[in-house]
């Protein structure tokens, strides 16, 4: 290393020289350890120990330490959070500025003007700094107007700047695409943001006025025409004022017609009439829109016009002597327009206050044309043919397919299973039927009635069912509303006329009595005595006999009854194993009897015989089963229980 220690000589090549004392020429430590972690420390001694200018402070430098020493010991000072940033879609959406200003343009092919003015509205919109003029349309100006310029950033000059809101300022001109408009006034939103920018307005100036619009507001020159009525006049006072009427065209008289609507347009400037159609969706018709086009329409034709080919040629005033007018369209009154006779039955409003202010007519109220539906046909039932019940004949009139008429589902729930059973005898003439017997069936569930009759052996009248399941009309009621026999009609020595044959009832079974007993609001007082006088008899009879054998008599009947007792029982057996098959092969019926026969007499008593049958299920309370232990039954209390079980044998 090349040095000048003697300050006094200059540093110049060949004025310098080493320094020839020194022995050590090592690198200055840049690196050291404090507790445990590297540290990296700026050398301020070259190689050899001479000092580094570069990394030494300076005075300055010192300076600015010695001044951050409270950074230093308590750090930098915390910076107050920047604003939130609020883009300028966002800021300044739906902020539009508006200016009214105009500009002027030439009219080179015209006598009447030489130039025009145009007004216009500029809108500067602050989100993204465009700009849009749009002229306000004026109505039969003949002029394209609406949107001269669409929103777009304008150009200010060839440069390539942009306009901006500040450019913006009452009382000045801006030239946009070669046309100059002349900004006079603005909006009080548009006013009050210039001034909050610091920004300061010029005054208002006037609008510039169009000299031939206001040449045209000028009092039109007045005259007198010659005629009475002017046309002119009549089409610039009524222009666009159209009356409205709603009618009806109702042709249902003839074959095929129907009641079709229509709207009668009456147009006042030049008193013509259009009929146009109502259409209705999925009417079938095609969609005409016009049934008569907009003409002028005669009301009084000439006479001799009366023959005039009015298909071929127009009609013409020489033809007729009076036209349709205003006058001839009232609400609730009939009109004929080429042969079809129009009702009009409502207007709108418009209409209704022409006719106030022109004919003093009041309100013309709304007449209903709707088709009232007629009253529905009361069905009439024709006569009972006498087959059936009268319900299910009645179903044939109501639909075509027949339904089963509606039952009492809760009577029949109710009433499920439960049936009344009487015996009664024939009321005839004949000789053979005073022994005839019949079980009657009345089956609370559905009100019907069956007959069955006892077959008995060589009597010659073939027994089994005698009537099916049917409801018994009573005699003298009336063919289209019967009375049908019910419970209370039912009690001993009632009379029962079935279609013809009266019947007379002898007794009843142990369920008659109970539910006689439980319903007694059903039956009628002579119903309850008769039942009484039953019971009383009953137990009257049980005292008097005298002899152990003799057999125990329901009934005065039922004597006469047990001088055939050993001819009609095989009958009764045979009738019981045909009808009561579920209880037929009961086995062990004879052991279970011979248990408690201890002598082996055949008979039993009357306890012991009833506990069998309900240990075993036999149906006791059937009216056939019944008879059949009526007619085992010897002495007081004892029953032969030999022939019973003959009825359950296969």
């Amino acid at each position: 290393m090349v040095t000048n220690p003697v300050h006094g000589l200059p540093f110049l090549p060949g004025s310098s020289f080493t320094d020839s004392t020194k022995t050590a020429f090592h690198r200055s430590q840049t690196l050291g350890y404090r507790n445990g972690y590297a540290v990296v420390r700026r050398p301020t001694v070259g190689i050899g120990g001479d000092r580094l200018h570069y990394n030494q402070l300076s005075q300055a430098e010192l300076d600015e330490l010695a001044n951050k020493a409270p950074i230093l010991t308590y750090g930098p000072p915390k910076q107050a959070p920047p604003s939130e940033f609020i883009p300028a879609h966002v800021a300044f959406d739906k902020k539009v500025l508006k200016f009214n200003a105009y500009f002027q343009e030439d009219v080179p092919m015209s006598t009447e003007e030489h130039y025009r003015i145009r007004q216009v509205n500029i809108y500067y919109y602050l989100e993204d700094d465009s700009m849009s003029v749009i002229e306000p349309v004026v109505e039969n100006s003949g002029i394209p107007q609406g949107k001269l310029i669409k929103r777009q950033r304008l150009a200010k000059n060839d440069v390539g700047d942009h306009y901006h809101w500040k450019d913006l300022n009452r009382g000045i001109n801006i030239t946009i695409y070669g046309k100059t408009f002349r900004i006079v006034d603005c909006d009080r939103f548009t006013q009050e943001f210039l001034e909050s920018q610091g920004i300061e307005l010029n005054p208002p100036e006037k609008m510039a006025l169009d000299p031939y619009t206001e040449l045209r507001k000028e009092p039109v020159r007045k005259y007198v025409t010659p005629s009475d009525f002017d046309q002119l006049k009549q089409f610039l006072t009524f222009d666009k004022q159209v009356l409205r009427f709603y009618a009806i065209w109702d042709d249902t008289d003839n074959l095929f017609g129907e009641c079709r609507h229509y709207i009668i347009h009456y147009y006042l400037m030049d008193d013509t009439v259009e009929i146009r159609e109502v259409h209705e969706r999925n009417n079938g018709r095609d969609p005409f829109p016009l049934l008569m086009n907009r003409q002028r329409m005669p009301k009084i034709l000439v006479e001799n016009a009366k023959n005039f080919p009015q298909c071929v040629l127009e009609i013409s005033d020489q033809e007729v002597l009076e036209w349709y007018t205003a006058k001839d369209f009232i609400v609730g009154k009939p009109l004929t327009i080429l042969g079809r006779t129009f009702f009009i039955y409502d207007c709108d409003p418009f209409t209704r206050q022409y006719y106030k202010d022109k004919f003093g007519m009041p309100d013309l109220p709304r007449i209903d044309v709707s088709k009232r539906e007629p009253p529905p046909v009361k069905q009439e039932l024709p006569p009972y043919n006498g087959y059936g019940l009268i319900e299910d004949s009645a179903q044939n009139c109501f639909a075509l397919i027949p339904k089963a008429p509606r039952k009492d589902i809760i009577k029949m729930l109710v009433n499920d299973n439960k049936v009344l059973r009487y015996l009664a005898k024939l009321e005839s003439p004949i000789p053979e039927d005073k022994d005839r017997r019949f079980v009657f069936s009345y089956f609370l569930a559905t009100d019907m009635i069956s007959i069955f009759e006892p077959p008995v052996r060589n009597s010659g009248i073939i027994g089994g069912k005698f009537l099916g399941r049917t409801k018994v009309v009573k005699p003298f009621s009336l063919v289209d509303n019967p009375v049908y026999y019910g419970p209370g009609d039912f009690f001993i020595g009632a009379v029962i006329e079935v279609f013809g044959h009266r019947f007379v009832i002898l007794d009843t079974d142990e369920y008659v009595l109970k539910y006689m007993e439980s319903n007694a609001s059903q039956y009628s007082p002579e119903a309850l005595a008769s039942i009484q006088n039953r019971i009383r008899k009953q137990d009257a009879l049980t005292q008097d006999v005298p002899a152990q054998d003799a057999p125990v008599p329901e009934s005065e009947n039922k004597q006469a009854m047990e001088e055939s007792k050993a001819q009609d029982l095989d009958t009764l057996i045979d009738t019981i194993q045909m009808h009561l098959k579920d209880h037929s092969c009961k086995d062990n019926l004879r052991e279970t009897f011979q248990i408690y026969d201890k002598e082996d007499s055949g008979f039993v008593d009357k306890e012991t015989f009833f506990k069998v049958c309900d240990t075993l299920n036999i149906p006791v309370d059937d009216s056939l089963i019944k008879e059949l232990i009526r007619m085992c039954t010897h002495g007081e209390g004892k029953i032969n229980y030999y022939n019973f079980v003959r009825a359950f044998s296969n």
